[in-house]
């Protein structure tokens, strides 16, 4: 596991040894209800770790803690170094997300969509200009800067989201079930713009998913089940001479979707 500390001037590291996202024994409850217990695990620069587990398994709520939209009273939740407690405003200025629940205003063409997020973000018009060409060209969407987000398909919007998350610069990219409700090809698109963030830019990507064809044998994985972490390690690992779908079952007792079909 990486370390995690902040230098003496308050900056944090960007050197290999910092985590993008560390996150030590970390439990959350609604009422009586323990959502995680004890998670821990990281996101090392420059990797896709791919956060694994049924609906219900307590990856919504382990991204709302990250994102702040819950508060984390136990153990510590840090993004490049910078605890999301007691320094918010570093942590979030270094986190992208893509949420599972579509969030463009479909009344607002895609450059105005990543107008109103950079403004958000302090970022000047200008600037947000040259940062929305930057990445609508990543993504492959630099033809339909001035579309309306309702004439976009699903994947064209996915992707629109990714850029928009990325316009702030994140050395964290989160994605909770980024694919869900795409079709094949969209999926491929989007999978393909991801793993090219991690590539290339070095982007630290924590990917939700329950669909196991998404996952290659070098990524990382993080098991999760009714709250708890049960492996964490390489794909590849995990698998050992199994599919990682049987790696799964082994784990959890699960049947998957997949498994079923």
């Amino acid at each position: 596991m990486s370390d995690t500390k902040n230098n003496a001037d308050g900056d944090h590291d960007i050197g290999s040894t910092i985590a993008a996202l560390d996150i030590r024994n970390v439990s959350h409850a609604f009422g009586r209800k323990k959502a995680l217990d004890d998670v821990s695990f990281d996101v090392r620069q420059g990797r896709l770790t791919a956060l694994l587990g049924i609906n219900g398994a307590g990856k919504t709520t382990l991204f709302s803690l990250i994102t702040r939209l819950y508060d984390n009273v136990s153990g510590r939740i840090a993004v490049c170094g910078y605890d999301i407690r007691d320094a918010p405003g570093p942590a979030l200025a270094r986190t992208g997300v893509v949420f599972q629940n579509r969030s463009l205003d479909a009344s607002l063409s895609v450059r105005q969509n990543m107008q109103y997020h950079a403004a958000l973000h302090g970022i000047g018009r200008r600037e947000s200009q040259e940062r929305s060409e930057l990445v609508l060209k990543r993504v492959g969407l630099q033809d339909k800067t001035g579309a309306n987000v309702r004439t976009l398909s699903g994947g064209q919007i996915r992707r629109a989201e990714i850029a928009r998350a990325l316009l702030h610069d994140p050395a964290l990219l989160l994605l909770d079930e980024a694919t869900v409700g795409l079709d094949v090809q969209s999926r491929r698109d989007v999978i393909s713009v991801v793993r090219t963030l991690v590539s290339e830019h070095n982007v630290g990507v924590l990917w939700a998913t329950h669909l196991f064809d998404e996952i290659e044998p070098q990524d990382d994985v993080v098991i999760l089940h009714e709250g708890r972490v049960l492996a964490r390690d390489t794909a590849a690992e995990i698998m050992g001479s199994q599919s990682l779908n049987d790696a799964f079952l082994a784990r959890t007792g699960v049947v998957t979707r997949e498994e079923r079909v």
